[in-house]
């Protein structure tokens, strides 16, 4: 399977494993990576050191491409792209931030640059700065979001009929018949994040994993958008947000609730009640855990199938 996301990142398959903070630590990355796709590990749950830690264990558990996913928002920006650049990692996905602060920069020292987007606006934006490819994001992926709720259905081609760079769609996917869907709608490829949480070596805890093996349709909900829209299971946390919107509250208001470390507790430490617990709407297809290798022999073999069938709906 070659196409301009396999050459673009020297990958088996135009899969990447999302850099999810709290789940994808080198354990992940280095397994995804090692099973014919692009691992991601993601850089906003991790001190620069510890960072500078998982690098190394991910170099030394797959000798294949691995990258990194960087959230502009977070601090000690500068001293984690001098740590990536220092270990020799050579893809860099950016987010929750402007293409144009690190894109040259980090391509000057040899990285491919790689930016998730929400809309075709800032797909454009992506491509102005220069980067090698471009994640469009729809509203049903976990995590943090786009404010516009636009579907993953509706923004591959929208973006696709605007970018000349390669595209990746993200949002919604976890098997291998929706990667075939959003190829033939315009992608060269696919970011799935969901069903990797839900995996053995996920850095997550069993107790979150649990809770995305037991979600159901509806259990999820895009909220705190007036902070940075993220997709959240419904909790006694989430319960806590809505009726404080019933009070009109303000930014600070908002913030106040949030509070600091909320998503570690959640998703690492497994505190189902306090704490944030970011998934995507596909949660609702996830009903077990699995080993990375054998998630992504069933997303291919779904993919082949769902590809000699085409044929058969016409």
């Amino acid at each position: 399977m070659t196409n301009r996301i396999t050459q673009l990142f020297n990958i088996k398959y135009p899969i990447v494993q999302a850099g999810m903070v709290w789940n994808s630590g080198w354990r992940l990355a280095s397994a995804a990576s090692n099973s014919g796709i692009l691992g991601l590990l993601g850089a906003g749950s991790m001190y620069p050191e510890v960072l500078r830690e998982h690098i190394q264990k991910c170099k030394k558990a797959t000798n294949k491409p691995f990258g990194v996913n960087v959230p502009m928002l977070y601090p000690n920006i500068q001293e984690i792209m001098n740590i990536i650049v220092d270990e020799g990692v050579k893809i860099v996905f950016t987010s929750a931030g402007n293409p144009k602060t690190w894109t040259a920069w980090l391509q000057e020292r040899g990285i491919t640059v790689v930016h998730v987007v929400s809309s075709v606006k800032f797909a454009l934006k992506a491509q102005e700065a220069g980067v090698d490819a471009v994640v469009a994001e729809g509203f049903e992926a976990g995590g943090h979001n786009g404010r516009d709720e636009t579907t993953t259905l509706t923004l591959i081609p929208m973006v696709k009929e605007q970018l000349n760079i390669p595209l990746i769609a993200a949002g919604g996917i976890a098997t291998g018949s929706a990667m075939l869907a959003t190829m033939i709608l315009g992608a060269d490829g696919v970011q799935i994040g969901s069903r990797f949480v839900a995996s053995e070596e996920s850095s997550a805890h069993k107790a979150f994993k649990q809770a995305v093996v037991d979600a159901k349709e509806g259990d999820t909900q895009l909220t705190l958008k007036e902070l940075a829209p993220v997709r959240l299971i419904k909790n006694q946390f989430y319960n806590q947000v809505q009726d404080l919107y019933k009070l009109s509250p303000s930014v600070d208001d908002l913030k106040a609730l949030l509070g600091r470390g909320r998503a570690k507790k959640g998703m690492f430490e497994g505190d189902l009640v306090e704490g944030e617990l970011e998934i995507g709407q596909i949660s609702g297809l996830i009903h077990d855990v699995k080993p990375v290798s054998e998630i992504v022999a069933n997303i291919i073999a779904e993919y082949e199938l769902a590809k000699k069938e085409l044929p058969n709906l016409f």
